[in-house]
């Protein structure tokens, strides 16, 4: 309409904390699904059910090594007075087709292998004298056994019921039955199912990849002395360890120094493998604001870039947009440890989480008793005050203070201390809402 303004473009806006996140999840979109070899899957989410096409196990088969027997062969066997069976054969793992059992008869049987015609049930070695008249079986000898061979006797001195020990076809899933949802994480027994049944490949949303990089002329590499005004950079490996731990693969760019052409060259290196950009530093109103600097006035073939106050501590400054080709999204954070973590918790986690296509993208955020108060929040600010929280408890105790600085007391913390923006005190006993870390 002729004559009206975007209120989300006003100047001097201030954002809350929903707003930008909310702006933030609308640009980002789940990527594209993939095939993938399984091993190649692990972390991605499933983007269609998995049926079974056979039953899992396919075949009736012995849990444990002893005999394959009929039920009447056995009945009513003792110490005293054992039932004497013929061992007609050996029945291994993967062997092919196995003999029939007839009346008073027995095969041995290994863990695993198919229960043969005839048979009713299986009684394990230890339940036998363990047979006599052949050569050794390993693993029944690994249990005290008598050698068995593959012809003689076995006389076994305990009853068993019918399909004792026997695992049936289909007891763990059966054929048409769906194995995984769409949506699912693929862990290491999710890809151990899907192995199972078959499946060499899946179809998955891959894992974004996570490009991370610090800016500041006065940070130095980990392991390297520092000179006079300067410290170790920090965020770029805090920021990328928690890509990681949201399910990201994530590429660790390090320290870029304070100019804006080394900062336009480093970015535009990472566009070829970044499906989400996070820089920390840079973003306020200072002289050597890189980031802002840079980002700001971007050309309409290069993107956009807005750069934010919100009304949230620690990390009111924020700049979020779309930049490159391909329009990849690309979060700028605070320089402070702990602004440059908590914005990353509330804002970058998720949007990777969004990206993964999970239909579920926050952390937890549960009510719990604080435990000391809270005094001197800022009025019209959402404050996160970093905690340790007690589940058994449902307590959650402050833990240092509230300069964004404290990277040393973010550390000892599992959860964010939500204190709301029109809240300036929270006494001892109130309950509070808490944000869980990992």
């Amino acid at each position: 309409m002729s004559g009206t303004t975007d209120p989300t473009r006003r100047p001097h806006r201030v954002w809350s904390v929903a707003d930008h996140l909310d702006d933030v999840l609308a640009k980002v979109r789940p990527l594209d699904p993939i095939e993938l070899q399984l091993l190649d899957a692990q972390g991605c989410v499933l983007v269609e059910d998995v049926t079974v096409p056979a039953a899992l196990p396919p075949f009736d088969n012995s849990s444990m090594d002893g005999y394959a027997v009929r039920v009447a062969d056995v009945e009513g066997a003792t110490e005293e007075f054992p039932a004497t069976l013929t061992v007609i054969g050996d029945i291994a793992a993967g062997s092919g087709e196995p003999p029939a059992v007839g009346p008073g008869q027995a095969a041995r049987i290994m863990t695993g292998a198919p229960v043969p015609p005839g048979a009713e049930a299986v009684v394990p070695v230890e339940w036998t004298d363990g047979g006599s008249g052949g050569g050794p079986a390993d693993s029944m000898a690994a249990r005290g056994a008598s050698p068995a061979g593959a012809s003689g006797e076995v006389r076994v001195h305990r009853p068993a019921a019918a399909r004792a020990h026997i695992r049936a076809a289909g007891s763990d899933v059966g054929a048409g039955e769906r194995a995984l949802r769409a949506g699912t994480v693929l862990g290491p027994s999710q890809i151990g199912l899907l192995a199972a049944i078959g499946r060499g490949t899946v179809r998955v949303r891959p894992r974004p990849r996570v490009v991370v990089l610090s800016t500041g002329s006065e940070l130095v590499q980990p392991g390297e002395t520092l000179g006079p005004g300067r410290i170790h950079d920090s965020n770029s490996f805090q920021l990328t360890a928690a890509a990681r731990d949201a399910g990201a693969i994530a590429y660790r760019v390090g320290a870029v120094a304070d100019d804006p052409d080394t900062l336009r060259a480093t970015l535009e290196d990472q566009f070829i493998r970044a499906d989400l950009l996070v820089t920390s530093g840079g973003v306020s109103v200072g002289a050597y604001d890189v980031v802002k600097e840079t980002l700001t006035d971007l050309s309409a073939e290069e993107g956009s870039v807005e750069f934010r106050r919100l009304a949230m501590q620690p990390g009111k400054p924020q700049g979020f947009g779309l930049i490159g080709p391909d329009r990849i999204p690309l979060l700028a954070l605070p320089g402070n440890p702990v602004s440059a973590y908590v914005s990353f918790e509330l804002f970058a986690r998720p949007a990777i989480r969004t990206l993964m296509g999970l239909p579920d993208v926050h952390r937890a955020t549960v009510p719990a008793e604080c435990t000391e108060a809270v005094t001197g929040s800022p009025e019209g600010r959402r404050q996160f005050l970093r905690g340790s929280y007690d589940r058994d408890a449902g307590t959650v105790t402050p833990v240092g203070g509230t300069g964004s600085h404290l990277i040393g007391a973010l550390a000892h913390a599992n959860a964010l201390i939500v204190v709301p923006e029109d809240t300036t005190e929270v006494a001892a006993g109130d309950s509070v809402d808490v944000v869980l870390l990992g």
